[in-house]
């Protein structure tokens, strides 16, 4: 469920359920963070994009509901945590195509991406707190990627915004007209990164994930407060609601 695919010096990593609308599994996770830690040296740039309607609806909360006990929630903040940690963590440039939805953990995906297309229609956001889950685990890495106000607004409301307003905030660096184009910009832009000199792009890369590290430092910190949550009542009873 996670293609990964090498043309010349890029990569392409797809989100490839696109019956469940990209809905992320443990082991899609699992995939992910280990595409991203296996990532040949040769590659000089990444372009990460789903297939179907959209990009990532989040987690397949129907086998969250199947899980009583929570411990498929936790598996699955876990993972992606690992996910956004691996994606930030190599030398190379992550370029992200985001088309119909990231929601959720697919927003969190975002904060993984050095830049962000999206396309118009997009919506996007954190809206976990409607199934009783703390987003918290995502904070980290926005607030590295955003300003403070506009990341506490983000992980606090849980309603989506439109890929525009996205863009005004920095979670969303260009838009796109149509998830074609979306995804052809990306790999454009992947296209020019790799042209620079590779140690110059991944010198650069470092610094920037240095001056960042005071906040995604916090990571485990985020992650344990989002699993403090699973298998709550609450959550079970909000799960249970979506699919009586």
């Amino acid at each position: 469920m996670i293609r990964f695919e090498i043309l010349d010096n890029l990569a392409a990593v797809t989100l490839s359920r696109a019956d469940k609308r990209n809905a992320l599994t443990p082991d899609m996770l699992e995939s992910l963070t280990g595409v991203f830690e296996r990532m040949p040296g040769d590659i000089r740039a990444v372009v990460v994009s789903g297939d179907g309607p959209a990009f990532c609806a989040g987690f397949d909360l129907k086998m969250c509901a199947a899980d009583q006990s929570g411990e498929t929630m936790r598996q699955l903040l876990t993972g992606l945590s690992r996910a956004v940690r691996a994606m930030r963590a190599i030398d190379q440039p992550v370029v992200l195509a985001a088309h119909g939805a990231a929601v959720a953990g697919g927003c969190a995906l975002l904060g993984g991406a050095d830049i962000v297309v999206a396309e118009r229609q997009t919506r996007l956001g954190y809206p976990v707190a409607k199934i009783g889950v703390s987003p918290a685990v995502s904070a980290p890495f926005l607030s590295s990627t955003i300003a403070d106000g506009p990341a506490r607004a983000r992980l606090l409301d849980p309603d989506l915004i439109c890929a525009e307003d996205a863009r005004s905030i920095g979670l969303v660096h260009e838009l796109a007209d149509g998830p074609g184009a979306t995804r052809e910009r990306a790999n454009d832009i992947a296209r020019h990164l790799a042209a620079k000199p590779g140690i110059g792009v991944a010198a650069t890369k470092a610094l920037c994930n240095h001056l960042s590290r005071h906040r995604t430092d916090f990571a485990m910190e985020a992650l344990t407060v989002s699993l403090s949550l699973a298998g709550s009542e609450e959550e079970r009873e909000r799960l249970a609601a979506l699919w009586s």
